[in-house]
């Protein structure tokens, strides 16, 4: 059954979208997520997206013009030639279920990865006089429940759905009257919905065609790059993904870590269902194999050229000599170290050659390439730890020199790649000169 396309409404005081620019043209295949055209609104542009696979069919606007929030204006069919003309927006499919004359009232967009909203209460009964900004209803949205007014003044018609039911964005809800309604209509928007929708028997027979294209997996090309959060760290979900993500104790949060693209929508849930827990992946990561590597320096004197660098050198800063000394061991043009000491965390861009170009690194939530771990002033002396979300290199006291300790997985650092880190770090450590200038 071809799927209506409507001008949604994207505000609260919004009659008329203009179409700014269609990007699917009549006869195309289109993937559930596809941008389909663009709606001007009192301060953006906003995108709409199709909520179906299909074809796109009965174009009805065109970019230019301003078209009334809740009328058809395409169609998704399920072919190419699946053609018709499009319905009326009211709910009205024959005499016998014919809705009162008056104004529609249709369910709102309030929030761009909306596509249905779900009724929680009416504050107005059928037959009762209203004014336009008397609140009519509450929809529930991402964060909250909103209450909608009425829009126009009048009586309640007709109510076309009931408190918890998830009525699709632009379909009609009520209808206010200008003069107060013998009999109101009153009835589910689920009942309305299937009595609309089921097609004739002889249509039920027809052989399906052939399925449409599948969805791409990149299908949103203005979105955000895969897993990159939003600056305001806000999760684009449609309120119904939202609500049911809650009940199923799901977190939308390891969709953004998966890099999984956004808006997201309910069939976005079963992809989060599929995800690895949290304690599996640790569960994997604690299964690759380990590396845990020792050097002991019998006679190292830091404190000495600390001195002598932050007299000298103008190198005041311990933690970054540190930095550098580890850092120069992964043997790459860039790196970020963090020096751990206990109470502090300090991370520092490391580059290839002398020390003297060791900078803080300011950047936002660092990723380090490596952690070197000061344990020097702490009674620690051995260390197994295992491996973390980095490799680990250790520093900790033995007798007049010191005891380094290398630790991280089989993945982050080949069985090469960490000997050379322990033995050049090793060997800078011992002798600090010949690497200061």
């Amino acid at each position: 059954m071809p799927l209506d396309v409507i001008m949604p409404a994207l505000g609260m005081a919004q009659d008329t979208g203009r179409i700014v620019a269609w990007h699917k043209a009549s006869g195309d295949a289109v993937a559930a997520g596809d941008v389909l055209f663009e709606v001007e609104t009192d301060k953006a542009t906003m995108e709409v997206e199709a909520q179906e696979p299909g074809y796109l069919t009965d174009v009805a606007a065109a970019a230019g013009d301003d078209v009334p929030v809740g009328d058809v204006i395409a169609r998704i069919a399920d072919a190419p030639g699946d053609s018709a003309s499009p319905a009326p927006s009211d709910n009205a499919s024959s005499p016998a279920d014919a809705l009162p004359e008056g104004n529609s009232v249709i369910m709102p967009t309030l929030g761009m990865a909306q596509d249905t909203g779900q009724l929680v209460a009416w504050h107005k009964t059928p037959g009762e006089a209203v004014a336009a900004d008397d609140i009519l209803f509450e929809v529930e949205t991402d964060k909250s429940t909103v209450e909608v007014p009425a829009g126009f003044d009048g009586y309640i018609a007709a109510q076309l759905a009931e408190a918890g039911e998830d009525v699709p964005v632009g379909d009609t809800i009520a209808i206010i009257s200008a003069t107060p309604p013998d009999t109101p209509v009153v009835r589910r928007h689920a009942t309305q919905t299937v009595a609309n929708n089921t097609p004739p028997a002889a249509e039920a027979a027809d052989s399906k065609p052939s399925p449409p294209p599948k969805p791409d997996p990149e299908r949103r090309s203005n979105a955000a790059p895969a897993g990159t959060p939003r600056s305001d760290g806000r999760i684009l979900a449609s309120p119904k993904a939202r609500r049911l993500a809650r009940e199923q104790g799901l977190d939308l949060e390891r969709l953004v870590q998966a890099g999984h693209p956004q808006p997201y929508h309910v069939r976005d849930l079963e992809v989060l269902k599929a995800l690895p827990t949290q304690a599996q992946a640790m569960q994997a990561q604690a299964s690759q194999p380990a590396r845990r590597l020792t050097a002991e320096l019998t006679s190292v004197d830091l404190a000495a050229f600390t001195n002598w660098a932050a007299e000298h050198a103008d190198i005041g800063d311990p933690r970054a000599l540190l930095a550098g000394l580890a850092g120069a061991g992964l043997e790459r043009d860039d790196a970020v170290v963090a020096v751990e000491q206990p109470g502090d965390l300090r991370h520092f861009h490391v580059p290839r050659g002398a020390l003297g170009g060791v900078t803080p690194h300011n950047g936002e939530d660092p990723s380090p390439d490596l952690i070197l771990r000061d344990l020097r002033q702490a009674r620690i002396t051995t260390v197994a730890i295992g491996p973390e979300h980095a490799p680990v290199l250790t520093l900790t006291t033995c007798g007049e020199g010191l005891s380094l300790t290398l630790e991280c997985s089989a993945e982050q650092l080949s069985g090469p790649a960490a000997v050379t880190l322990l033995s050049e770090t090793a060997g800078r450590l011992e002798q600090p000169l010949r690497h200061l200038l």
